[in-house]
């Protein structure tokens, strides 16, 4: 009964092991396969949503068609994007909190298009005004909060992805406490069931010993007690039949002898019975360590995987990094270009004030050349020139100054872009170390289940151990039972040489009829031999015909 506890202990931590992980599996890969992928397309929709802005207010303010109709294309194709995200987006909700914020988003995206078609339809009919007006009074608002719907998107995805990291956790320490009480639930019965059978086998053998011993000295006043049932029990109840057989007359002695020979062999019979109980449970117990060193040996490969797994989610954490390092490297870049931009703004600006000054004093020159009449008419052509050379320096400024403006625009523009692409590259480093956290906790707790699957096998190990010296201590118990019944068959034999007369002889066989109620009593105790209890008797009868002649010859 010790061992099948044991065992369904055993059996019960299988299966709490397989369930919890199957379920930690189950949530990781729902938060891996759904969770992160719903908030990695919302994030990418708010890209999404400035990019598209940062090109709308592109259009309100540009004059170049070129222009306009560039960034239209560049908005399409991010409204596309848009559309295939929302699609995705309905296809993964499962449950109504998820439609809910999902619907609120998109009613918020339907207000944003509705009011950029106008602000377009305005600017491709040429009200510029208009649809500078409607840009700030409606579109920019209703893109605001539009992005900050999809914000909330995000926020609601991440709350959960935490959701089910914590319920990952939940499992994993739940798992692992049951795992830990189980395992030293199964260790405490084991080592109590071992002790109590190695006692219970032990001490009523050393006593049987000692009994017999004693019985062989002669000593018969010693008073044997039964305590138990089983086959060690009918070994002392045999004991306390022989025994009290010897303290009978002489006449009592064959039919003693004959009782001892039967009991011996039922006695034989049952240590071989178990003898053979022992060796299956130690078979058992072989055949459970086997399983167990296999769970050991998948729980350690499943440990190096999440190792190689850690490592590799620290790879990618690092990579991550990386990518963060070069973006705020062009953010840098980028706010250099700016400044250089500004700085040629600047110097456009005084080479066109020079311009100004010096058309001034060109016109200036040519009103005194007038004066001087005929003797400034060389000067006149001279300070027409210069004016001539004035205007065309001043138009040339203008002009590369509206080129750097624009130049100054643009780099605004990629600026801030660069800028939001090191947002997100930020908030892909911070998942990547998220992920390579979680991995390593799992590696972790792979790696005590490992230990403490090893511990489990190390101590069914020595309950095999124990459970063999217990056959073998079995075996020299039958061995001596067996010994018992050869000295049994013995003194059957050294009686025989006793001689009676005929009186003494029918006073000897009314005793054996009186003794076959006993032998059946022992026949009935020692039922787990039944072999041995059939093939004693037989040798019995023709010991008794032998010994009866020799009584009649004498």
């Amino acid at each position: 009964m010790g061992f099948g506890l044991v065992l369904a202990l055993m059996a019960l931590m299988i299966v709490v092991g397989t369930v919890r992980l199957q379920d930690i599996g189950s949530s990781t890969r729902i938060m891996v396969n759904r969770d992160l992928v719903r908030e990695r397309l919302a994030t990418e929709w708010i890209g999404i949503i400035e990019n598209s802005g940062v090109r709308a207010d592109a259009i309100v303010k540009s004059g170049e068609p070129a222009a306009q109709a560039y960034f239209k294309q560049q908005i399409t194709s991010f409204s596309k994007r848009a559309s295939d995200i929302q699609k995705q987006l309905e296809d993964s909700a499962v449950d109504d909190d998820d439609r809910k914020v999902l619907d609120a988003m998109l009613a918020q995206r339907k207000i944003y298009n509705a009011v950029r078609s106008d602000v377009f339809k305005l600017k491709e009919d040429g009200d510029e005004a208009a649809a500078s007006e409607l840009y700030n009074a409606k579109m920019a608002p209703a893109m605001a909060a539009y992005a900050e719907k999809v914000r909330a998107l995000v926020k609601y995805e991440q709350d959960v992805i935490n959701r089910g990291s914590g319920a990952i956790d939940n499992n994993f320490r739940t798992g692992r406490t049951l795992l830990l009480g189980l395992g030293l639930a199964a260790i405490l019965f084991g080592i109590a069931a071992a002790w109590l059978i190695a006692r219970s086998i032990t001490r009523p053998l050393h006593d049987a010993v000692g009994n017999a011993k004693a019985v062989a000295a002669g000593d018969l006043s010693q008073s044997i007690q039964v305590g138990s049932k089983d086959e060690i029990g009918e070994l002392q109840h045999a004991l306390k039949e022989m025994n009290q057989s010897l303290l009978n007359t002489v006449r009592e002695v064959r039919n003693g002898a004959d009782l001892i020979a039967t009991a011996s062999s039922e006695i034989a019979a049952g240590n071989l019975d178990l003898s053979s109980r022992t060796e299956e449970q130690a078979g058992s117990l072989e055949e459970t360590a086997s399983a167990v060193e296999q769970l050991a040996s998948t729980v350690h490969q499943t440990a190096d995987n999440a190792r190689q797994a850690s490592q590799l989610a620290s790879s990618a954490s690092s990579v991550a990094a990386d990518g963060g390092a070069v973006v705020r490297q062009v953010i840098d870049t980028m706010g250099a270009i700016h400044q250089s931009s500004d700085r040629i703004v600047d110097i456009i600006s005084v080479i066109d004030g020079i311009a100004f000054q010096t058309n001034i004093l060109a016109l200036n020159a040519a009103v005194e050349a007038a004066r001087a009449g005929e003797q400034g008419r060389g000067f006149a052509v001279v300070a027409t020139e210069v004016r001539s050379l004035a205007q065309r320096s001043a138009a040339a400024a203008k002009e590369i100054k509206t080129l750097i403006g624009d130049s100054v625009e643009k780099v605004n523009s990629g600026t801030r872009l660069v800028e939001q692409a090191g947002k997100t590259m930020q908030q892909v480093v911070a998942s990547v170390q998220r992920v390579t956290d979680i991995v390593t906790e799992i590696s972790s707790a792979t790696q005590e289940q490992s230990t403490g699957i090893g511990e489990v096998n190390h101590a069914i190990t020595q309950m095999d151990q124990v459970t063999q010296q217990n056959a073998a201590l079995v075996e020299e118990a039958a061995a001596a039972a067996g010994s018992l019944q050869e000295q049994a068959n013995r003194l059957a034999e050294l009686v025989s040489v006793f001689k009676l007369d005929d009186t003494a002889l029918r006073g000897l066989q009314q005793p054996r009829v009186a003794s076959q109620p006993a032998a059946k009593a022992a026949r009935t105790m020692a039922k787990p031999a039944p072999r041995a209890s059939i093939a004693a008797p037989k040798a019995a009868p023709k010991a008794a015909k032998v010994n009866e002649s020799e009584w009649e010859v004498f």
